[in-house]
């Protein structure tokens, strides 16, 4: 199986990740993008063949109203509010696509990930505006991964994926890849953050993942001690043929 396994984060310090993953997924990009200075030197310092996978920027998908929001270098206007999230047809979304892909450059990223709120719905609008989003995209050497939140249907999901060439992302302890090809599991822990992964768990994520190749992320409490067991677990899986 061609996986490549990491964390949504450093999880601890950046030197001792690169020495132990292959992968990981920028999360600073969603809530406040670094600068282009930060993110050359996270590329420098990453050892050759180092994926990086990140999180666009919130101002695309999300409401203002999002506690996520809080965490903004600067906050917004009443009238430029009105303009975000959603995948809205407006400069500010488009400035904040142009601000994700430039650092997406930059680290020679592999993926990009579009985290969609619950909030974010089916609707006849949204639907609109993230067609024309994607359809207009000016995409790098990266694929798009989308994780929808709120309740889509799986036909429309699988429908979406296929003409808009996107990666389905699920945490697949919760439900089932749509799209074709590579897959972006993000795991968020059964029952949440605090959910430890045990040997069991790790067994089912390999049955998960036979026959597939992409990306694994963890992204619990103990992400990085679950990573690094679920990697010896493909190893000695690997060894066995």
């Amino acid at each position: 199986m061609n996986l490549k396994v990491g964390c949504c984060g450093f999880a601890g310090r950046r030197a001792l990740y690169f020495k132990h993953f292959p992968t990981v997924e920028i999360q600073k990009t969603f809530y406040q993008p670094p600068r282009i200075e930060t993110a050359l030197r996270w590329r420098r310092e990453a050892p050759p063949g180092f994926c990086f996978t990140l999180k666009a920027w919130q101002l695309i998908t999300h409401q203002p109203s999002s506690p996520t929001y809080r965490r903004l270098a600067h906050p917004v206007s009443p009238e430029v509010s009105k303009r975000l999230g959603g995948f809205r047809p407006s400069r500010e979304v488009q400035d904040a696509w142009r601000v994700t892909r430039e650092i997406a450059e930059v680290l020679q990223a592999s993926v990009v990930v579009f985290q969609c709120p619950a909030g974010f719905t089916p609707t006849e609008e949204n639907i609109r505006n993230f067609s024309a989003f994607f359809s207009s995209l000016v995409r790098g050497a990266f694929r798009i991964a989308w994780e929808p939140r709120g309740p889509w249907p799986p036909e429309l999901v699988q429908e979406l994926c296929g003409s808009l060439d996107l990666i389905h992302c699920v945490d697949p302890f919760k439900d089932k890849c749509l799209s074709e090809g590579a897959v972006y599991y993000r795991l968020h822990g059964i029952g949440g953050y605090r959910y430890r992964y045990g040997d069991m768990d790790l067994q089912r994520l390999l049955s998960l993942c036979e026959g597939r190749e992409g990306y694994v992320m963890f992204n619990n409490m103990t992400m990085k001690e679950d990573a690094l067991r679920f990697i010896a677990c493909l190893h000695r899986e690997g060894e066995s043929f």
